[in-house]
């Protein structure tokens, strides 16, 4: 499963940018990674991990702003078209899922 979180921060007082700075930065030590400027992907390994970072991610939330969080299917996040300016980029694949012995 794959989490993204899409936010539309107000960043017009040195306030609010620093929030918004905050709240990108909690994003990224949580292991997320940027997709762009203000979507931020993430894998996790199913529903109690995925309700784990909605905790996580509500108790770090900026005090102004939307925010926006979707999930995805593995099969689903493979059939997401991407381009890269006028090219069609290949599609990602899905993390190998660890496998303890």
């Amino acid at each position: 499963m794959w989490i993204f979180v899409m936010f539309d921060l107000p960043v017009g007082s040195r306030a609010e940018m620093h929030a918004a700075t905050k709240f990108r930065q909690f994003l990224l030590d949580e292991g997320f990674e940027k997709s762009q400027f203000s979507v931020y992907a993430r894998f996790c390994n199913g529903k109690e991990q995925f309700e784990a970072y909605m905790r996580r991610i509500e108790s770090n939330l900026p005090e102004q702003g939307e925010i926006h969080i979707l999930t995805f299917t593995d099969r689903q996040y493979e059939n997401i078209v991407r381009f890269s300016g006028q090219r069609r980029r290949r599609p990602r694949k899905n993390p190998d899922q660890l496998a303890l012995f």
